[in-house]
């Protein structure tokens, strides 16, 4: 539900850290919201941002790093027509937020002077998805590096073959205000945390790789000992499997997919040929593809940045939009992109909430948040055992695609032989080539366990990174490209 009152109670939080500490209040930021609009400019913004953070790492039961640090600044943003200026400060200040200003208003010089107006103030509405809560301070140093140990030392008595282990926590309070041309104000507090173990196994000289992990917006309590043991069953599982593994076949052939993190293949081949700015642009392989078919009935396809406590979710967006559930493909059927306000403007529509950038030293630009597939109605065992030969991949490590081409290249961690509907043996090596709005043509079955990954997903685009969520269930996809090493 979107309402103005935590809007307000964040706000009060966001003042207190960002404004009130550097003698600004509201008034100033109308002040340089209205120097930028002395020009004709159709957007303008200013992006305040605190974010302290906190690491450690235990390596062979030794804290190896532990690192903490503070950052503030401000973005400065004004918009006229395709065209940006932008100008960032980590000085907080009347005189710097005034230079920054003044600087960016210069895009709508050629456009003459003008007595556009700062709009009234108002308040935006918001979610409440998570708690504002800093998460560094849930537990005290002791209990954290404690926490670090407990999971070395539960994923060294899993199994003798386990010779090395290395855990990671990592905890993040991000507070933000934005400020719009129009009058806008909004605030977000945004906890983030993440633990990740990391395993390595040994047997007969040969020496294998699993990993394990998870996060949201919640304090570190979340970590308790059973979501530990999860973390670390998930690293020592795959580490032992690709022990035994064995070199992968190659060809066409059907493949499956998992259901969870196997999603990152959908949020790579498929999600950013949906985002705004590339099919403003024409670059995508779905630009003008609206109300056409482009999957296989019964492939569904959501954004939302509304899901309780989740990585990639937001209250409101980067811009001060609230995020949205959209639906980009309906049962086969493209029905939309994920937008930002300036590209939802040049292509004349309303924005999604999906507005984001790294810090407030970086640009806005249409990101996913949390980006899934549907489930369908088919057992997973009965998805695996209808393949008469092919590859069951259950884990994904690193991939990448073409935006232009959706052609996409991905290097499964985990997979599986199967031959008659039976699992042979596990497989390394194995590479999934294809092209993504052909992929989604050839889904042919889609199970009943949809569901979202641990929490540990980043996406990376034109230099920034943001923490985002995946999900999907078990997919069926026949004649994919398999590259493998046997």
């Amino acid at each position: 539900m979107i309402s103005r009152e935590p809007t307000l109670e964040r706000l009060a939080t966001a003042q207190r850290l960002l404004l009130e500490p550097f003698g600004l209040d509201e008034t100033h930021l109308a002040r340089a919201l209205a120097e930028i609009t002395a020009h004709r400019v159709d957007d303008a913004d200013l992006y305040f941002q605190y974010t302290r953070s906190e690491g450690w790492s235990l390596e062979e039961g030794i804290v190896k790093t532990g690192s903490f640090s503070i950052d503030t600044g401000v973005g400065v943003r004004a918009i006229s027509g395709e065209k940006t200026a932008f100008a960032y400060s980590d000085d907080i200040s009347e005189a710097s937020l005034l230079d920054a200003a003044r600087t960016v208003r210069t895009i709508g010089a050629a456009g003459g002077q003008g007595r556009a107006r700062v709009g009234e103030k108002k308040i935006a509405g918001g979610r409440s998805l998570y708690g504002a809560i800093d998460p560094i301070a849930t537990l005290d140093s002791t209990a954290k590096v404690q926490l670090l140990e407990r999971a070395e030392k539960r994923a060294r008595a899993k199994d003798p073959r386990i010779v090395q282990v290395m855990a990671g926590l990592a905890s993040e309070y991000d507070v933000v205000v934005v400020a719009r041309a129009d009058g806008t104000l909004s605030a977000d507090v945004r906890p983030l945390v993440r633990l990740s173990v990391t395993v390595i196994a040994e047997q007969g000289g040969r020496r294998e790789m699993g990993t394990g992990g998870g996060g949201g917006r919640f304090g570190l309590a979340y970590f308790d000992d059973g979501k530990i043991d999860e973390y670390v069953d998930d690293a020592v599982k795959a580490a032992l499997t690709n022990l035994e593994s064995r070199p992968a076949p190659a060809g066409e052939m059907t493949v499956v997919l998992g259901p969870g993190w196997p999603g990152i293949l959908l949020h790579e081949a498929i999600g950013h040929g949906l985002e705004g700015d590339f099919n403003r642009k024409g670059s995508s392989a779905f630009s003008g593809r609206v109300g056409k078919r482009v999957a296989a009935k019964g492939v569904t396809v959501l954004d939302d940045g509304t899901l309780s406590d989740r990585r990639g979710s937001l209250n409101v967006d980067d811009e001060g939009n609230p995020t949205q559930r959209t639906v980009l493909i309906e049962d086969g059927i493209l029905r939309g992109y994920i937008q930002d306000t300036l590209n939802a403007r040049l292509m004349g529509v309303a924005p999604t909430g999906n507005g984001r950038r790294e810090s407030y030293a970086h640009i806005p630009m249409p990101r996913m948040t949390n980006t899934y597939m549907l489930g369908g109605d088919k057992p997973a065992d009965e998805i695996v055992a209808s393949m008469k030969k092919g590859l069951y991949a259950t884990n994904f490590g690193g991939g990448q695609v073409d935006i232009t081409s959706g052609k996409f290249v991905f290097s499964a961690s985990e997979a599986f032989w199967v031959e008659n509907g039976k699992v042979q043996y596990p497989v390394k090596g194995a590479t999934i080539v294809g092209n993504g709005p052909d992929a989604l043509t050839r889904v042919t079955m889609i199970g009943n366990d949809m569901a979202l990954d641990t929490g540990v997903g980043t996406c990376g685009k034109e230099g920034q990174s943001v923490p985002v969520g995946v999900g999907q269930p078990t997919l069926r996809i026949d004649g994919l490209t398999v590259g493998g090493t046997a």
